[in-house]
């Protein structure tokens, strides 16, 4: 696959002696552990580089790669180990932030059940037997399934595409925001505006978990910092189940699920009732769905009351400019977007940021509506051969979707991972993939090619085990085989990222290439965006069942959509809501609790048309009374010795119902039935009670006396 004619460790060694910046430091030490086979020798360290210290660590620059954001990082490496993952504070993206996902990528690094070695129907074989039961497929109807994509990685993907005949690429993400994209789309013309917190007075949430896995948390975080600073904005948030930017709010609201479009219609129905906000430049459609949503249908189809309505409406009248974003359906984005039409966000607090020039290599985000057509395509038995990599079908597709049948009747099915999950498990050939920290790669962050950076990935250390290969040279090796023109030059993934890169910064010279790898980034040319006038639309009213129980499931920045449940660290993290650990559980009001007849620990069946979970109950007041909230990311059945069957996965007994507008699975309408199981355990939490017991251990004040007082310091 890869026509490299030096070995892995004498390439980063000459690479680590080119100059500061360059891979990294000791790659060829005298000093180095093995993992293989859990065997570790350990070699005195007598005679060091001259470049290294020993005790010393070096910090290099390379991308995260633990969600979609791509975040910059800096990483600590000391005598040829990667130790200590952190934010690059050069990049604007996160400014030198990086989350409990981020840190965790070391782990997923040194994890002990990584694949080592390619495999064919679960048996150990050589790369050059993978390949050829690889090639035996060649020209055949060819899929690629993988999750966010960008950079280099891309191009040589759609390459491969290409130079094999054509095929379909389908990108496979569970936690996305192409329903805000489509809103934004339709009404202003952009699909990813700028979104800017940090010059925002007021913050108003449909149900976007921006501070924890909504787009890019950590760039959001960061403006959110110079939000709450003097003076002090005012954060508002409505959705059925509590995330982590909800427990931030000054203002939490409980909407019955699948009801925000019609709490975002009420806001702008008393702005303009009470406060003469003008509907004028709205598009049609627009007007006329704010003016049906009166107080009392909110309440009907929301059960929000019409107080809470009016303050939200007050809030953003008080505090101009404001930002109001949704995640959730077409409906609740397109109604977030009218309230910042009316309040004349766009343009403020919401820009038409730029588009990478070279658009091969902006970021193809994923969704849940490629998930259902990839599923309907293999079921049909129309691919011959999926390539699957960065994702997990068989885990986060319904059962309604009938996956594991469909990727039965794959001709062939390919793996390229790092751990064996339920998709690699059920594929027929699985090859070994390298580690971020082991990898070269170019990333176009989804929003951070907003501000048009690129970030660099480079390996940080000798990979742990001799027989994996980073994707960048799979995808290399793919491309040549299949007669990809203009690539026969390059014996490997290194040689055409550098080639590539060069070619962007107009500069072959070696210490300008030293000087892009100490930075870890790039900036991309780009070509500015304009809004353009918004399209009609119709904004669809939610079906009223009031005391019937909606399945929520939300996703928890740590596990994220299930990727993670492999780590310890972050299986040991707790949750920021309930605060358990290692196992599932369903938050319930506890009036609801009440109705049912359970409490804190019993076990709960909870029963929707395609299937059953069982797990125990958590009652909770940040919760809608119609609504039972089960945080996706356990329940898998082969991911490892710390995932596997550890609780429940949500995500398997979602109806299968598709939003005819955006083709995306729709969420927030599975009706499930709940019963005791009568048995109870206790919940393993860092925190076993919320009250404080009338002592006031924590004081709160309002964000107005904030400004009296510290904010006004």
């Amino acid at each position: 696959m890869t026509r490299t004619k030096i070995d892995r460790r004498r390439f980063l060694k000459v690479l680590g002696l080119g100059g500061a910046g360059v891979a990294l430091a000791g790659c060829d030490l005298p000093s180095y552990a093995t993992l293989e086979e859990g065997e570790e020798q350990i070699f005195s360290y007598l005679a060091p580089e001259e470049y290294v210290i020993p005790g010393i660590g070096v910090w290099y620059a390379s991308t995260c790669l633990q969600c979609p954001a791509a975040c910059a990082t800096h990483s600590r490496v000391r005598e040829g180990h990667a130790l200590k993952l952190e934010g690059n504070p050069t990049a604007p993206l996160n400014k030198g932030k990086l989350c409990q996902m981020g840190q965790a990528g070391l782990q997923n690094h040194y994890n002990p059940d990584r694949i080592t070695r390619p495999r064919i129907a679960g048996k150990d074989v050589t790369w050059p037997q993978a390949l050829a039961a690889i090639k035996q497929k060649s020209g055949a109807n060819l899929a690629w399934v993988t999750g966010t994509i960008s950079g280099h990685q891309r191009v040589l993907l759609e390459t491969h595409l290409k130079a094999s005949g054509g095929g379909q690429h389908y990108v496979l993400e569970t936690v996305h925001a192409k329903s805000w994209e489509a809103a934004c789309t339709d009404l202003i013309g952009v699909a990813e505006p700028a979104l800017h917190f940090n010059k925002a007075q007021a913050i108003v949430s449909f149900g976007a978990d921006f501070l924890g896995t909504w787009k890019s948390p950590v760039h959001y975080m960061t403006q959110y910092g110079e939000f709450r600073s003097t003076p002090r904005g005012v954060l508002t948030v409505i959705e059925p189940a509590m995330t982590l930017s909800g427990a931030n709010a000054d203002h939490w609201v409980a909407a019955r699920p699948g009801s925000l479009a019609s709490v975002a219609l009420g806001v702008a129905h008393v702005l303009t009732a009470e406060h003469h906000v003008s509907t004028a430049g709205l598009p049609d459609g627009g007007a006329a769905a704010i003016t049906a949503m009166d107080a009392p249908q909110v309440q009907l189809l929301a059960g929000v009351d019409a107080q809470a309505i009016k303050k939200i409406a007050t809030t953003l009248m008080s505090n101009h400019p404001s930002l109001v974003i949704a995640d959730g359906d077409y409906d609740d984005c397109a109604a977030a977007m009218l309230l910042n039409l009316m309040l004349g966000n766009v343009g403020a607090t919401l820009t038409p940021g730029v588009d990478l020039a070279p658009s091969r290599l902006a970021s193809k985000g994923g969704s849940s509506k490629d998930l259902a057509i990839f599923a309907n395509a293999a079921g049909a038995g129309n691919i011959d051969i999926a390539f699957i990599t960065g994702c997990n079908p068989l885990f986060t597709a319904p059962n309604g979707l009938n996956m594991k049948q469909a990727l039965g009747k794959v001709g062939l099915s390919v793996a390229v991972a790092m751990f064996e999950d339920e998709t690699v498990a059920a594929c027929d050939v699985v090859l070994p993939l390298a580690s971020a920290l082991e990898d070269w790669g170019s990333h176009a962050p989804p929003s951070g090619a907003l501000l048009g950076e690129i970030h660099l990935q480079q390996p940080l250390m000798e990979k742990l085990y001799p027989d994996v290969m980073g994707l960048g040279d799979v995808l290399l090796g793919l491309a040549q085989d299949a007669g990809a023109e203009g690539l026969d030059q390059f014996e490997d993934y290194y040689g055409y990222l550098r080639t590539a890169i060069s070619a962007m910064i107009g500069s072959e010279i070696e210490a300008d290439w030293n000087n892009v790898l100490q930075a870890g980034q790039i900036a991309a040319p780009i070509m500015e965006r304009t809004f353009t006038t918004a399209k009609p639309i119709t904004i669809k009213t939610p079906t009223v069942n009031p005391g019937a129980l909606t399945l929520v499931t939300t996703a928890r920045q740590g596990l994220y959509d299930g990727r993670h449940a492999n780590l310890p660290w972050l299986q040991e993290a707790p949750d920021q809501i309930s605060k358990a650990v290692w196992d599932s559980w369903a938050e319930l009001h506890p009036g609801t609790a009440a109705k049912l007849g359970v409490k804190d620990g019993d076990y709960v069946t909870i029963q929707s048309n395609t299937g059953t979970i069982t797990t125990r109950v958590f009652t909770y007041r940040g919760v809608h009374p119609d609504a039972i909230c089960v945080p996706m990311g356990r329940g898998h059945t082969n991911y490892g010795r710390y995932a596997t069957d550890n609780g429940v996965n949500p995500l398997s007994i979602l109806d299968v119902s598709i939003d005819p507008r955006t083709g995306e699975l729709d969420t927030t309408s599975t009706h499930v039935e709940v019963r005791p199981t009568g048995d109870n355990r206790h919940l393993a939490r860092l925190m076993d009670t919320d009250s404080q017991h009338g002592r006031k251990l924590v004081a709160t004040i309002t964000a107005d006396q904030f400004r009296r007082n510290q904010g006004g310091a």
